[in-house]
């Protein structure tokens, strides 16, 4: 790990927070009302982008508290001069499904180029960026804090590109809405790097888009790009979303509520596996099951004792994806105490469960799980008869010491 390099990005991270809001807006408890970085950035006047041609990184995500999006407000504003956006997975406007974007158009709105970064880094991105002319790349979108939502991983190659082409980079900051109180699961193995997954960080890393771009430009990248990052203010680290007083905006198709966010970052290990993950039901990745699975298996699951949740024995026909028209049985996780809960232990118990109460049990044929996870540990040792207990020991002293490096890089109290 590049450790010289943090004296700077502390200082560049104490010029933004100088450069975009005034004094009084220094954290002294818990604020009323939260504001985000583009809330800020827009009562300094834009000052940070001040003369520069703007491209901005988004998707439906990127709006107001009166939910207009901030491309709209940006481009009818005399004192920004956007010239381009940028669509990531699920495209710029939200119109496409999970593994989709929108490709190269012009939007109807503003009448905005719009480029397709989805399945783009490296020089390929960097010449996208050149061609697009812009100077600086503003990224707003929201996360869900979990290893492998990929948005985070557009803001990775984002920010390589950007250094690439020679482009200055603005991260606009929004809550992470399961809170940014610890980090937990297994922290990622560089060979298994996709891009649900592209370095070693925790499966549920417990940071903030701002603070991941930082970790990011300190740890990560060859060479630090040039970095600001425009923070809230109102937020603590134990808040989860509904505590902000935003408006939801599902991040994906999938991700429909905050308590989708909540389960997420553990349910979601069965894309892993020849289980439905909910895909195609009102509540994706909190209903779960397959053909032949019955109340046995919610039975298991509540013997474990898992903190914060209980799971109820439920029936369900997807409308798309795994099993799709079909009736099928599993659980439906209903959690009721967030801070007590553990996502990533809960997948972890209920893989185990799963796998022992029904024989049609099978991870994908091309060890999804792996990649999920970011190594074999988890289905090894699955596969081996372990318990809950000492799977999530197996990743303890690797998550020590990403907690070390990410406490570096942490904006918020």
């Amino acid at each position: 790990m590049r450790l010289p390099r943090r004296s700077l990005l502390a200082a560049t991270a104490a010029l933004t927070a100088a450069s975009s809001t005034p004094a009084a807006a220094k954290e002294t408890g818990h604020s009323h009302r939260l504001r985000t970085g583009f809330e800020r950035l827009a009562e300094d006047g834009y000052a940070l982008l001040d003369g520069d041609r703007v491209g901005v990184v988004t998707n439906p995500t990127g709006v107001t508290r009166d939910v207009r999006h901030i491309v709209d407000v940006m481009h009818a504003d005399d004192r920004v001069n956007l010239t381009a956006v940028f669509g990531p997975e699920h495209g710029f406007r939200g119109t496409a499904q999970a593994g989709g974007s929108e490709g190269r158009y012009d939007d109807p709105a503003t009448g905005l180029p719009v480029y397709d970064t989805y399945g783009k880094s490296g020089q390929p991105l960097a010449d996208i960026f050149t061609a697009s002319g812009v100077d600086t790349i503003v990224f707003d979108i929201q996360d869900v804090g979990a290893r492998f939502y990929t948005y985070i991983w557009t803001l990775y190659d984002c920010m390589d590109a950007a250094r690439l082409a020679g482009k200055r980079v603005v991260v606009l900051d929004r809550p992470n809405p399961v809170t940014g109180r610890s980090a937990e699961g297994p922290v990622l193995h560089k060979e298994f790097a996709t891009f649900v997954g592209r370095q070693p960080i925790s499966q549920a890393h417990g940071m903030t888009v701002a603070e991941l771009a930082l970790l990011f430009n300190g740890e990560f990248l060859t060479s630090p790009v040039p970095l600001d990052t425009v923070r809230m203010t109102g937020w603590r680290r134990s808040d989860f979303y509904d505590a902000s007083g935003l408006p939801w905006v599902p991040p994906s198709p999938n991700m429909p509520t905050p308590d989708t966010a909540v389960v997420y970052p553990g349910t979601c290990l069965f894309e892993g596996t020849n289980l439905s993950e909910g895909r195609g039901t009102t509540r994706p990745f909190e209903l779960l099951g397959a053909d032949g699975i019955d109340r046995r298996w919610a039975e298991a699951a509540n013997e474990l004792d898992l903190p914060g949740v209980h799971f109820r024995e439920a029936y369900f026909a997807p409308t798309f994806s795994k099993f799709q028209g079909k009736t099928i049985g599993g659980v439906q996780l209903h959690v009721h105490d967030r801070t007590a809960f553990d996502p990533v232990r809960t997948g972890i118990g209920l893989l185990i469960t799963a796998q022992r109460t029904w024989s049609g049990f099978a991870w994908r044929s091309d060890n999804w799980i792996d990649k999920l996870t970011g190594s074999t540990l988890v289905r090894t040792m699955i596969d081996s008869g372990a318990s809950t207990d000492d799977v999530v020991a197996g990743w303890q002293r690797e998550l020590a010491a990403f907690r070390k490096t990410r406490k570096q890089y942490l904006l918020y109290r």
